[in-house]
């Protein structure tokens, strides 16, 4: 079995250049780097069944003492949950945690667009419409990731990768309102971990997707997808009910499973943390929280 390369990332915080610590991770190369991993992909990613079967698990009682592992793995800050680990009647209960009021706050200032999550971000500055979604080797294009005519000449786009050991809450990025009705792509269920990506690389094309229309009177009208992953039991929008969102509002939340949260804004009202684009330019994704600046209207 062919080992995968470890993950590198930075840590926006200190500038230090880490390794990823991956749940799972023999799993995951079986999956993507094994003939017989492969040749299962029509089971285990292309139908939800497996997904639906961990979910109904992970819901249950039964893996309360799966909490235990998800706690020993480096990152996690059990801390920042509004209440003890102990007390929470499932794994997903605990996975799918609030933190505690303070533990996220947004960065100030109207013209300041905000991470929608935790986890680990690459931007991309300009791409056009008809360009492939801005992954390695993949094929199809941004206006297909949307499923959707898109009107303007060019897009900012900010991939946020949320793994296990993250806040599993995400959020509105600024001040917005709905702009049309959300509507959900049913797809395939590839992990987003980057070791699935040199075997899948048009993974965000082919998953599960809820995507959501906004309109900021700062940054113009905008697209908000939440993308679903291998074990994701459920993506759950908390927001639905509601028109207008001030930023950092809550939007929703994955259950079990790495997942992804994807910001496709108009490059020509934003432009991102020049930290935040020499890294991504490097191919390296940055470790940020919810509520960081990421971004400033032009």
């Amino acid at each position: 079995m062919k080992n995968c390369e470890p993950i590198h990332l930075i840590d926006r915080a200190t500038g230090n250049i880490c390794t990823e610590s991956v749940m799972g991770q023999g799993a995951l190369n079986f999956a993507y780097n094994t003939l017989l991993g492969r040749s299962l992909w029509g089971l285990l990613f292309n139908t939800s069944v497996i997904s639906d079967l961990m979910g109904l698990y992970y819901d249950s009682k039964l893996s309360r003492k799966s909490i235990k592992s998800l706690l020993k793995i480096p990152g996690l800050k059990a801390e920042e949950a509004e209440r003890s680990w102990e007390t929470y009647r499932s794994f997903n209960d605990f996975f799918t945690r609030k933190l505690k009021p303070g533990s996220r706050p947004a960065a100030p200032g109207e013209d300041v667009l905000c991470s929608p999550a935790d986890g680990r971000v690459l931007v991309y500055q300009d791409i056009s419409k008809n360009a492939e979604v801005p992954v390695k080797g993949a094929m199809r294009s941004l206006e297909n990731l949307c499923q959707m005519p898109l009107q303007e000449k060019s897009y900012s786009v900010a991939v946020i990768r949320l793994a296990p050991v993250d806040y599993h809450r995400y959020h509105f990025p600024c001040a917005c309102k709905n702009a049309g009705t959300p509507f959900k792509i049913k797809g395939k269920y590839h992990s987003v971990n980057p070791i699935a990506f040199s075997k899948a690389p048009d993974l965000f094309v082919e998953n599960t997707r809820v995507i959501t229309p906004l309109l900021s009177e700062i940054f113009g009208k905008f697209y908000f997808l939440d993308v679903g992953a291998f074990g994701v039991g459920s993506i759950v929008n908390t927001a639905e009910d509601r028109v207008e969102h001030a930023k950092l509002d809550e939007k929703g939340f994955f259950k079990f499973g790495g997942s992804t949260v994807i910001l496709v804004m108009d490059s020509a009202r934003i432009k991102f943390d020049d930290d935040l684009m020499k890294n991504s330019a490097n191919k390296l994704e940055t470790i940020i929280r919810c509520g960081e600046q990421i971004a400033r209207a032009v």
